[in-house]
């Protein structure tokens, strides 16, 4: 039996592209044009006499599938751990729920399929509609910052892919974003869906206004830069609460950090920054 499997097998590619008659099926044979595919009819025909040796096929190809799969994703852990260690923890980055946060969410399901070899450099990268992804010591700096835990409810301003929304939530107890580009909020929307993130809420929506109908909110990150900080986010702030905001033109940002203490606004600017304009609608900015 061994035997016959191992001759037909052997066999299959020849007889898989059928009967060599004409002159342009011998063209096709010799490599010089693209062999015909296989169509599902007459690989149940050739197959037929065979059921065993075709399941023993498929179950061949299913393992090679999950095998390379498994090889892709220790490739991107392997990438993943490396970006936290090298470029994160190296750079001062110390918060434990930070940094377990990084290495648990996969940024390379973030952005756009050709641009996943690039996931875990530290650089920001387009996902489009004119929006990049923040790199990741950035990510990291921010969420450090607002000094977050479990109990925090968060608002994100700039949805963009919904990677820092991610991070967000495996560290706070509610994350509300809101992003004003209809197919990114939809695409964020599924995506982290599709991740198991039950603690997110995705909204379309002009982020100038924030959330007012989940406020206040023990800390709100924007990722996208206005040039002055807009009066309804100052106002769903809650009391001890802490924002961070890029703020200024398109060439010249600062990071600002706010705190409001006894109804008090502080302000303390932390890092020259260069984010995406804060869209006023589609089509103007801030």
């Amino acid at each position: 039996m061994l035997k016959q499997w191992r001759t037909m097998l052997s066999s299959a590619p020849l007889r898989l592209c059928g009967k060599v008659n004409s002159k342009s099926q011998q063209e096709n044979a010799s490599g010089s044009v693209p062999r015909p595919g296989l169509s599902a009819t007459s690989c149940s025909r050739y197959f037929r006499g065979y059921p065993l040796a075709f399941f023993v096929l498929c179950l061949f190809s299913l393992c090679t599938d999950s095998h390379g799969e498994e090889l892709r994703t220790e490739h991107f852990t392997a990438r993943r751990e490396r970006m936290v260690r090298e470029q994160i923890e190296a750079r001062g980055i110390t918060d434990t729920k930070v940094l377990t946060a990084l290495r648990k969410v996969e940024r390379h399901r973030f952005v756009p399929d050709n641009l996943a070899s690039e996931a875990y450099t530290d650089s920001p990268l387009p996902i489009g509609e004119g929006q990049t992804i923040s790199q990741p010591y950035i990510v990291a700096f921010m969420t450090q910052i607002l000094d977050l835990d479990v109990t925090k409810k968060v608002l994100e301003v700039g949805t963009g892919s919904g990677y820092q929304a991610a991070i967000l939530a495996e560290i706070c107890r509610e994350v509300y974003t809101v992003e004003i580009i209809d197919s990114l909020a939809e695409q964020a929307k599924q995506r982290l869906s599709e991740l198991g993130y039950l603690n997110i809420r995705v909204k379309t929506g002009d982020g100038y206004q924030g959330w007012k109908e989940f406020a206040p909110f023990d800390a709100i990150l924007v990722t996208c830069a206005p040039t002055h900080i807009p009066d309804p986010l100052k106002e769903q702030l809650a009391e001890g609460g802490r924002m961070v905001i890029p703020v200024g033109e398109r060439r010249v940002q600062e990071l600002v950090l706010l705190r409001k203490e006894k109804g008090r606004l502080i302000q303390e600017s932390v890092l020259p920054v260069r984010f995406v304009p804060m869209l006023k609608d589609k089509e103007n900015f801030w």
